[in-house]
């Protein structure tokens, strides 16, 4: 196991990383301070790892509630329901949340975490790679609305990460791809060093070699505590992770939540934030076209499809959560490993680059 650590005083957490974690009720103990757990996850991963954990914490009388799986219940409906379980059961504002699952449970039990009685303990448990990369550490939480992504949430760090990466063992290819392109965006925004390194062991992480998994999750985890350790409420360079998100969130809003995986829409979004960097003069077409590359390898879409429209990307990009006073906050690179935030793009580059991204349309 490998522990790092973010620093926020207080409110400082652990993430442990390594295989096997989830069956420790060791690393557990320290960070509940009550007598119950509410374990909440979504019925795929409760399948497969409900029960190995509710035995690891059987000293707390574990609850298990279950959500069906996908980014289509990431509701506040799905939010209700989880609350009244929380409150039919009596639980008092000494529980804590065990989120058992991707970057949808995380988000979930952490919003719900914020809210029940104004706020309670939670663990993250990561069982997706991308969840253990990204949305397990930070303390964002939230539920999508029609109108865009995580519109409802709230900052509430969780007291620590267990990143077991012997569950990456179960995840499709898909999902193991989906969770690569978030690794990409830490090497593209912070390390070029890193980056080189995904490009040579990109056969191994999809093989699951397990100590090129650990490095991968060790690195971007490292690059992201510090991150937000220097900017917890995104009031400046913690916007540097939202490198291809303003896209991406975009392109997941327009498909319908659910048909593309959020790290697949990040991907392309990742290619056309660096599309947008090359015509604002910023980031030279070599580097371009060695993202796209990699992006191509590492088994992510490059193409926009085709039947979504110009001005419908635009309309959920203008209702982003990064528009401040009407200027649409943006993510682009100065160069490989140099993330920059930039505001005040003109709509026609905008369109351009959206453009330039649409898959031509069938004969």
């Amino acid at each position: 196991m490998r522990t790092l650590r973010l620093d926020l005083a207080e409110r400082s957490y652990p993430i442990h990383i390594g295989s096997g974690l989830l069956d420790d009720g060791a690393l557990y103990r320290p960070y509940i301070r009550g007598r119950r757990v509410v374990v909440v996850s979504d019925s795929q991963v409760a399948g497969l790892y409900g029960a190995r954990v509710c035995a690891a914490l059987a000293d707390y009388r574990p609850l298990l509630l279950q959500f069906p799986p996908g980014e289509g219940s990431k509701t506040l409906e799905t939010y209700a329901t989880l609350a009244d379980g929380l409150i039919e059961g009596r639980f008092d504002r000494r529980v804590a949340l065990v989120a058992l699952g991707g970057g949808v449970v995380g988000d979930m039990t952490g919003f719900l975490a914020a809210t029940y009685q104004r706020g309670v303990d939670f663990i993250q448990i990561p069982t997706t790679l991308l969840a253990q990369v990204d949305s397990s550490v930070g303390g964002k939480t939230g539920v999508n609305r029609p109108g865009g992504k995580n519109m409802l949430g709230a900052f509430h760090q969780p007291r620590c990460v267990l990143a077991d990466t012997g569950t990456l063992s179960s995840l499709p290819r898909r999902e193991l791809a989906a969770g690569l392109a978030e690794v990409i965006k830490y090497g593209l925004i912070a390390d070029a060093g890193f980056l080189a390194w995904i490009e040579r062991e990109l056969g191994a992480l999809f093989e699951g070699d397990e100590v090129a998994l650990q490095h991968a999750v060790y690195r971007s985890c490292e690059i992201k505590a510090a991150i937000v350790a220097a900017d917890e409420r995104e009031s400046g360079q913690r916007a540097l992770l939202n490198l291809g998100h303003t896209f991406g969130h975009a392109v997941e809003a327009a498909t319908g939540y659910g048909a593309w995986l959020h790290g697949e829409a990040v991907g392309l979004g990742m290619l056309m934030a660096s599309d947008l960097s090359h015509r604002l003069g910023r980031l030279p077409g070599e580097a371009v076209a060695r993202i796209a590359a990699l992006l191509e390898r590492a088994e992510l879409p490059t193409r926009l499809p085709a039947d979504i429209p110009t001005d419908t990307l635009l309309g959920y990009m203008a209702g982003d959560k990064k528009v401040l006073d009407g200027q649409l906050r943006l993510v682009a690179l100065d160069g490989i490993g140099q993330g920059v935030i930039v505001s005040g793009v003109e709509a026609e580059v905008l369109a351009a680059v959206i453009d330039a991204a649409r898959a031509p349309m069938a004969a």
